[in-house]
């Protein structure tokens, strides 16, 4: 199992990104999350990382914090709830958001999800209740742990989020036009055109 990478921040195009390690390319996979933080292409970063073996291929999934991929490790023992679903929801609500969510029966919220029916938003709930005992509260600060980093274009960095996120480009563009023109970085472009989704 592979635990943690660090190296050169070689390419992002979320959801994935390329992390150059002593010459070697890993390709990961990460939350939007993960994505708000990263540094430039070029900059040093180190991520947490999960390992996920299929019959058809090897993923890496990578991670800003021990609590995201902590909790993206329980989310997948959730039956319906795969690692494109985790990935997901780590996107579309942070990992406080989700203990809030779980805490208060919050469906409707994680409805919200792309990918997240009625049936398995009510399956988080319930099983979720006790395995967020071991992920444990916000930590001090609250920081991700990563440097902080602008894209270089943070419409088309937004653009290409959401449809990974399993919106169509038709509708990310129709909620992107909704996006207050104050947002200028993609972490705000994203939030105020998943606040518009829900809306």
């Amino acid at each position: 199992m592979i635990g943690f990478l660090r190296g050169r921040l070689a390419a992002k195009h979320p959801p994935q990104l390329v992390l150059d390690v002593g010459g070697v390319g890993y390709e990961v996979e990460a939350p939007m999350s993960t994505f708000y933080g990263l540094p430039g292409v070029g900059a040093e970063v180190s991520l947490h990382t999960h390992l996920v073996v299929r019959e058809d291929a090897h993923v890496l999934f990578g991670f800003a914090t021990e609590r995201e991929r902590a909790l993206f490790r329980e989310l997948i023992k959730v039956s319906g709830v795969g690692p494109r679903i985790a990935l997901a929801i780590l996107s579309g609500v942070s990992v406080d958001a989700f203990h809030h969510c779980i805490e208060s029966e919050d469906v409707a919220s994680l409805v919200r999800v792309p990918g997240i029916g009625r049936k398995t938003a009510e399956r988080l709930v319930i099983e979720m209740r006790d395995r967020l005992k071991g992920i444990g509260g916000a930590p001090p600060g609250g920081g991700s742990g990563l440097p902080a980093g602008t894209a270089p274009s943070p419409q088309a960095e937004a653009f290409s989020a959401l449809v990974a996120l399993g919106y169509k480009p038709a509708e990310v563009t129709r909620l992107l036009q909704k996006v207050d023109p104050a947002a200028t970085s993609t972490e705000e472009m994203i939030r105020h055109a998943l606040r518009a989704a829900a809306g």
